[in-house]
């Protein structure tokens, strides 16, 4: 219990581009797990935490790298501690990438975490991916401070930054310090609780210097400080009560006020500093052990009875039976390395624990603790640990128990996207093939959100993803990892179809050849199933019981419900698949002889046909939501480009350094391609994300000309 105390399980993410990566390799230089710094991109080794050829190559993070650390708490010249921070904190870190393809790897981190650092950029504050990132963060209830990176950078602005947190993201956010100097001349910050001023010494800012607030800042100082204990004195009583008094408050009660407003998700403090020119690093890793909570403290995590559906409160206790879940496979030489979290219990290498998805026991031979690409062997682990296990095989996402008791729970799942756009791939050379299915089964097993699968028409092999760096990224990888040169067809885009209008059923499925015959009538409404209605943001088909008088048996309903959902897999208009279906059985007749399950599947299966091809059928596509950061200069040529693929532009914002940042959102298909042209029409200086927003209705016009491609297409093979 001690040593889960002293435990901190946190992720860094973010927008692409603000820092993560370069914020968590000084986190591992000043917890003495590295002695010498390197940069994300170019030059030395590249950055510890991105290990992949690709990402020291695109400096960029591709898969979440895990690594712990041990935090003594501050230490240099001048530095006291305060009251209520822990010595020797054990901190598992998680660097997340930013860039949108890879979503999955932070939705993953959230699911397993106590904490996080929301790393924004000074300059540019809050942008596309930080929304999104703060919304998974939300979905997970994770409690988060912020960390504005780049303040020696021109334009880099603080109480910009803290603004943009409340307006955009609508956080509670608190500035914690305030910054001595602005752009180049950023030297330190001044603490609010402490009113000391921190400097960072040494050639790489490890030495760390205390002195009092700077004279020209004393006033902003008290300010901005009275500003912040308004807002923290929420949070406790005793110190609202001191506050509204005017009584002077101990460190060690604002830092109790501090920490309950972070562990309610209902105050965001904010600290600064610049990773890259190594300042501000430290008191940020103070903030961490000092409010981020422990497993003893966390929100306790729930797990799933499948039997019941009722939810199974974990303990954080070793003494209780072991729960893990597996968050993340990477294959590698060694065989495979399942990233896994214990919620409860204690692992003990050698043990052997079951798989409740597969029910199959497992033996645990090999535990290993990470540092990014490294690992240290290890002999037991407990309950708040985040460790990972060497050869055993699972799927991502898999619960592990000690207990046979427990076979019948799960850990939450977590929310994965659905893929927006499609590729054919193939191998150059036959001898290649067995190479190329054995790296596909690897990525497929390793991330929820890319699928492989063969076009039943033509045989073909598809892979499907979040976008075109994702699959860009995996058919390079092909290349490298297994020495298989692929052939790529051209992109297609995933579209849907849906229903506009409610419309009612009424089928009977009668057929007699001798001997039993098959009987089955349904009677209902279907009707398009509304964002409100839904009882999780995945669902796309929902099926009320709505039976009453026994007009249809209760053992035949679950044929019924099957039956409705067997059509959601091709729609009428271009066998794209259905989404957002609402089916109410209402009514029905039955046959004592007759029927069984088949009859009525079928018979709800063809009330479903005529009842979508009533139901006014309409085809989806899915639209991106398209920042683009682009100097003065070429803004109206990219506002005129974005509108001629069809795009929406939904504004515009210049940041201090005159970049200007245009949002609009567009349909995925007249995005292909779309890099080169931005770079040739912005000379390089151009840069953009693109993430999927939603599903809307096609123009009519390519609505037939999609419809008419794909019965080419179909009548073909």
């Amino acid at each position: 219990m001690k040593l889960m105390a002293k435990t901190r399980n946190i992720g860094i993410s973010a927008h692409i581009d603000s820092g993560k990566t370069t914020l968590t390799e000084r986190i591992l230089f000043y917890c003495d797990m590295i002695h010498k710094i390197e940069d994300v991109r170019g030059g030395g080794d590249g950055a510890k935490m991105d290990h992949m050829e690709l990402e020291k190559e695109k400096g960029i993070t591709i898969t979440s790298a895990a690594t712990t650390v041990t935090w003594d708490g501050m230490s240099g010249k001048g530095v006291t501690y305060a009251k209520g921070i822990d010595k020797d904190v054990r901190v598992n870190i998680i660097d997340t990438p930013g860039h949108v393809d890879f979503t999955v790897e932070v939705e993953r981190s959230l699911r397993v975490l106590d904490g996080a650092i929301l790393v924004l950029c000074s300059v540019a504050g809050v942008q596309s991916q930080s929304i999104t990132v703060d919304r998974q963060m939300k979905r997970y209830k994770v409690p988060r401070l912020c960390f504005l990176n780049k303040m020696d950078r021109m334009g880099a602005n603080a109480f910009n930054g803290a603004g943009a947190l409340r307006e955009k993201l609508n956080h509670n956010a608190v500035l914690m310090q305030i910054p001595i100097g602005a752009e180049e001349n950023f030297v330190g910050v001044v603490d609010l609780i402490t009113k000391k001023a921190y400097y960072f010494d040494g050639d790489n800012g490890e030495i760390v210097r205390t002195e009092d607030c700077p004279a020209e800042l004393v006033e902003q100082m008290e300010e901005q400080r009275e500003i912040m204990l308004d807002a923290v004195s929420e949070f406790d009583d005793d110190v609202m009560e001191k506050f509204l008094e005017g009584e002077e408050l101990s460190e060690e009660e604002i830092h109790r006020a501090v920490k309950a407003g972070v562990n309610s998700l209902a105050l965001t403090p904010v600290y600064m500093g610049s990773a890259f020119k190594n300042k501000g690093v430290q008191p940020l890793l103070d903030a961490v052990t000092r409010y981020l909570p422990s497993p003893l403290e966390a929100v306790k995590p729930v797990a799933v009875n499948n039997d019941t559906h009722e939810s199974v409160i974990l303990e954080p206790d070793p003494k209780e039976p072991l729960v893990m879940m597996a968050f993340k496979i990477t294959d590698e030489q060694f065989g495979q390395l399942t990233y896994t979290r214990i919620y409860q219990g204690t692992l003990n290498k050698g043990e052997t624990v079951y798989n409740t998805r597969t029910k199959k026991k497992i033996r645990i031979g090999r535990m290993v603790r990470m540092n990014s690409n490294d690992r240290d062997n290890i002999e037991e682990a407990h309950a708040g640990d985040i460790i990972a296990l060497v050869g055993v095989d699972c799927a991502s996402g898999d619960t592990f128990v000690g207990d046979d008791k427990l076979l019948d729970i799960s850990c939450e799942g977590i929310h994965v996207p659905i893929p927006v756009i499609e590729l054919s791939v193939s191998a150059k050379d036959k001898n290649d093939l067995a190479k190329m299915s054995k790296g596909l089964q690897r990525f497929l097993k390793e991330d929820p959100t890319f699928h492989v699968f063969t076009d039943e028409e033509s045989g073909e092999t598809r892979i499907a993803g979040m976008g075109e760096l994702h699959l860009e990224i995996y058919v390079e990888r092909l290349k490298r990892e297994y020495g298989c040169e692929v052939e790529v067809g051209a992109p297609q885009v995933n579209y849907r179809e849906t229903i506009s209008t409610e419309t009612k059923f009424d089928y009977t499925h009668k057929k007699q050849t001798g001997g039993a015959g098959q009987f089955g009538q349904v009677v209902g409404i279907l009707r398009p199933l509304t964002e409100e209605n839904k009882e999780n943001e995945d669902q796309i088909f929902r099926f009320h019981n709505q039976i009453k008088g026994g007009s249809i048996p209760s053992e035949y309903i679950g044929a019924c419900e099957k039956g409705f959902e067997d059509v959601m897999d091709k729609g009428p208009l271009a066998a794209f698949p259905l989404i957002n279906c609402e089916v109410f059985l209402k009514d029905g007749r039955y046959h004592d002889v007759d029927s069984s399950d088949l009859a009525f599947r079928t018979a709800a299966r063809q009330a479903m046909r005529q009842g979508v091809k009533n139901a006014t059928p309409a085809l989806l596509e899915p639209v991106m939501k398209v920042e683009v950061v682009t100097p003065d200069e070429y803004q109206g040529s990219v506002i005129g480009d974005l509108s001629s693929r069809r795009g929406m532009i939904q504004g515009s914002e210049t940041d201090a350094s005159g970049e200007i940042t245009v949002n609009a959102e567009v349909p995925l298909s007249e995005m292909f391609g779309y890099s080169s042209v931005l770079r040739s029409m912005s000379a390089g200086k151009a840069t953009y994300t693109m993430e999927f927003a939603r599903y809307s209705e096609c123009p009519k016009n390519i609505s037939e000309k999609v419809m008419k491609e794909r019965a080419e297409k179909l009548s073909n093979e």
